[in-house]
């Protein structure tokens, strides 16, 4: 016997889900969507399995179960995703955070410990993820973070008040608008080739934070050309880069001045990271 069209419990409700095309794991995540539940109380599903379904969060389920098929990320959807153990608000103005991005923040605090109170600015914050996980993980770093778009900075902002993290936002193009010197800079910015075939499954996130150039290298070579002004001596640039683009981001780095340009692998074992240190 299939399962019902109009479910009237919860475990009808991730059945039918699942008849829709989503996995299960998106379809559990949207059931606790609707019913009001956070994405982490997966294990209340089962023990609420037989639960009757409200009218109202099978509305609920139906509509974001439709946005879900046309590809819209799940966090669109739900307005929140976990990044290095904080739960940010996103929404369309922002990229949503990727666990790869974990592996910059994870060096950005290595090459940081040495010095208590460093100076440390995130270029292209976005939902504020980097700037405000540093923070959150160091809370003596002064932390300071730039967008272009004003309403990506909306957004990190808005995360910075609710999970009461002081980070100095500020408004402009890359190291522009920034004065004085840092320990780190830190950025993931676009570095997607303008015309490169995958970009047509990000459809539904802003293409200024994914595009850049023929090469998906512009915005890596301004920030790495700009940095050395506003690095202290022996300070660090990090940056995310795409998978392959490695050894273009290190050659980059050398030419720009830097010294021992190395790269840092993620949990799939690509050199998703680039960086080098400011000569003293």
């Amino acid at each position: 016997m299939g399962t019902p069209q109009t479910p009237s419990t919860i475990a009808q409700a991730l059945g039918w889900a699942q008849t829709q095309g989503l996995d299960r794991l998106d379809a559990q995540l949207l059931v606790l969507h609707a019913v009001g539940r956070a994405d982490v109380e997966r294990a209340w599903l089962l023990a609420h399995d037989t639960d009757a379904l409200p009218d109202a969060a099978y509305a609920t389920l139906q509509a974001t179960v439709r946005r879900r098929a046309t590809g819209e990320p799940l966090a669109y959807i739900t307005g929140h995703k976990a990044f290095y153990g904080l739960d940010l608000w996103v929404d369309a103005r922002v990229l949503v955070p990727r666990p790869d991005t974990e592996t910059l923040v994870d060096w950005a605090l290595e090459v940081l410990a040495p010095t208590p109170g460093a100076r440390v600015v995130d270029l292209g914050t976005g939902s504020g993820a980097i700037a405000l996980a540093l923070k959150h993980a160091r809370p003596s770093l002064q932390v300071s973070a730039v967008d272009y778009s004003t309403d990506a900075l909306a957004v990190a902002r808005a995360n910075a008040q609710r999970l009461a993290l002081e980070v100095h936002f500020l408004q402009g193009n890359w190291l522009e608008s920034v004065t004085g010197r840092f320990d780190a800079i830190v950025s993931n910015p676009p570095y997607i080739a303008a015309l490169d075939p995958h970009l047509a499954a990000l459809t539904h996130e802003p293409l200024q934070a994914l595009a850049s150039g023929d090469h998906g290298l512009d915005d890596l070579h301004t920030i790495i050309t700009q940095a050395g002004q506003h690095l202290q001596p022996g300070g660090w640039l990090l940056l995310e880069h795409g998978y392959d683009q490695a050894a273009a981001v290190r050659a980059l780095l050398a030419d720009a001045g830097f010294s021992d340009p190395q790269s840092r692998r993620d949990l799939a074992g690509i050199e998703r990271c680039s960086g080098g240190r400011w000569p003293s």
